[in-house]
């Protein structure tokens, strides 16, 4: 009975870790696409992020929302990766994992732990100026601002290489991740193969196409 709520508990977590990660790339793939915008319209992407900036529900409910849902993933992803070491017998046939994992599923902790720095410092240049712009230093409402803003956090080319480097590391965290949670969700059906394409598609445009995106202005703007 214990060991029935135990199993049941460990899925549990693995499908509330599943959902929660789906739910953050539904966020990254809106930042992709108004991101990419900067490429081809400077006025798009200006009043794209204007509407993202001084939006009410944007800003009071769904960025708490997805910081919750960061610090929800990872802190589960870290319990889950402690739980599962935890339970994997010490004396066992010697375990090879270069042989039996990718690197990706062998150190998700590692890249989770990069993506989630690199969130920081995201925050940091964007949000947090964003918040000290509109509400404490009291400058008047730009709608044209965001573009030069955007070109200018790819001036430094140590920047831009962190930035590439951390959506490498996110690539190979999403691979995994979209198999991990396709697995714990039980998906299952004629569909599957297709949401699995799809994924992993996902897992590998999205993060080029933001290292597109920084080196474009870095190389083209700067």
């Amino acid at each position: 009975m214990a060991e029935s709520s135990l199993l049941k508990s460990s899925i549990a977590k693995k499908v509330a870790m599943a959902l929660s990660g789906l739910f953050l790339v539904s966020f990254l793939a809106l930042h992709f696409f108004i991101n990419l915008t900067s490429v081809f319209s400077k006025e798009t992407f200006n009043a794209c992020s204007h509407f993202m900036g001084y939006n009410p529900l944007i800003q009071f409910v769904m960025q708490p929302v997805l910081v919750a849902g960061v610090i929800f993933h990872f802190v589960m992803g870290i319990v889950l990766e402690r739980k599962n070491r935890s339970a994997r017998p010490v004396a066992y046939v010697k375990y090879d994992g270069a042989a039996n994992a990718s690197w990706a599923s062998r150190n998700m902790i590692i890249s989770g732990l990069v993506v989630l720095a690199f969130l920081g410092l995201h925050m940091y240049d964007f949000w947090a100026q964003e918040i000290a712009y509109k509400y404490c230093l009291g400058n008047p409402i730009d709608e044209t601002r965001y573009y030069g803003e955007l070109v200018h956090k790819f001036e430094n080319p140590i920047r831009t290489s962190l930035y590439c480097i951390a959506f490498v590391l996110l690539s190979m965290h999403l691979w995994h991740g979209f198999n991990s949670s396709f697995q714990s969700v039980g998906l299952n059906n004629k569909f599957t193969k297709g949401f699995q394409k799809c994924a992993y598609a996902f897992a590998i445009i999205v993060p080029l196409g933001f290292i597109f995106i920084a080196l474009f202005h870095h190389f083209f703007n700067n």
